[in-house]
């Protein structure tokens, strides 16, 4: 895929709650393409014999943790393009009772400069006209809807692949200042694909958005499950509708150029429990 990269592996953290009756040690491994703000992490949990749910809480939100066999649970930690270097606890338990057992995981973020760029485009690129406001406003209200009701099942399954063979051209978080006014951090990946290329979905899901929007034009969303989002922009032609199961490799539509933008290109933007991470974190830690 050109993007697999070697994951840092992070320590073991081994804690058992005091006593002599404590509850056994919960084993916590991660491991990410580095950590860093952006940056996926996958942590791996190794909880009591018996363990029927886990609990994991990081950066102020609740993460859903999921059974991969035996003792064996994982939970997807995203930290968001925004966050502040310094070290947050993640925590986790088994719940409550005797036989409850907890620990917490010190995640070191690291600093990470995004790239900065500064052009000088059509004014119509840095404020929408009056009459778009109410569409963007409506568009805002649609995606917070969505992000917060992601499906409690995990619907992925195996690894994530790439939606288009070609390379990224944007480098994920990159600010820019359009005409001496900041904007928004570019929260996704582009893809120098050409019109008409046929997107492949990068993993199983369900499609909860297939429609216009205003910025990101003919777009698709896919809920992976668990808080986790594949959001494609600019499509040309869609090929999914909301509702509809789609597995690994299918086709939910074509490139294009709709929306906010100058040229052909496939945008896609990941979320992890409401963290923008970069797309490519997530090939690297769950893609082939």
């Amino acid at each position: 895929m050109g993007v697999r990269t070697a994951l840092a592996l992070l320590p073991v953290v081994l804690f058992a709650t005091g006593g002599a009756s404590a509850a056994p040690p919960i084993g916590v491994t991660a491991a990410a393409r580095s950590v860093r703000p952006g940056e996926l992490v996958v942590l791996t949990i190794a909880p009591p014999a018996g363990t029927t749910s886990l609990h994991v809480r990081a950066f102020a939100r609740d993460i859903p943790a999921f059974k991969v066999s035996g003792r064996t649970w994982r939970a997807l930690v995203g930290i968001d393009l925004a966050t502040t270097p310094g070290t947050y606890k993640v925590a986790i338990g088994t719940g409550t009772g005797e036989n409850a057992a907890s620990t917490t995981y010190p995640l070191v973020v690291h600093p990470r400069t995004f790239a900065t760029r500064t052009l000088t485009v059509d004014e119509a690129f840095v404020n929408p006209p009056s009459e778009a406001v109410a569409q963007i406003e409506h568009d805002t209200q649609t995606l917070n809807r969505i992000w917060a009701a992601s499906s409690p099942t995990k619907l992925w399954d195996g690894p994530f692949v790439r939606p288009v063979p070609d390379p990224a051209n944007s480098r994920f978080g990159t600010r820019s200042v359009l005409n001496g006014q900041p904007r928004s951090p570019h929260s996704g990946a582009d893809f120098l694909s050409p019109e008409g290329r046929p997107i492949k979905a990068p993993n199983a899901g369900r499609v909860v958005f297939a429609g216009p929007q205003y910025f990101t034009g003919n777009t698709v969303i896919v809920d992976h499950g668990l808080g986790l989002f594949s959001l494609f922009a600019h499509l040309s032609r869609i090929d999914v509708h909301e509702g509809d199961t789609i597995a690994t490799g299918d086709i939910i539509g074509n490139v294009g150029s709709t929306g906010r933008v100058t040229g052909p290109h496939l945008h896609w933007s990941v979320r992890v429990n409401g963290a923008r991470v970069d797309p490519l974190s997530l090939l690297a830690t769950l893609g082939h």
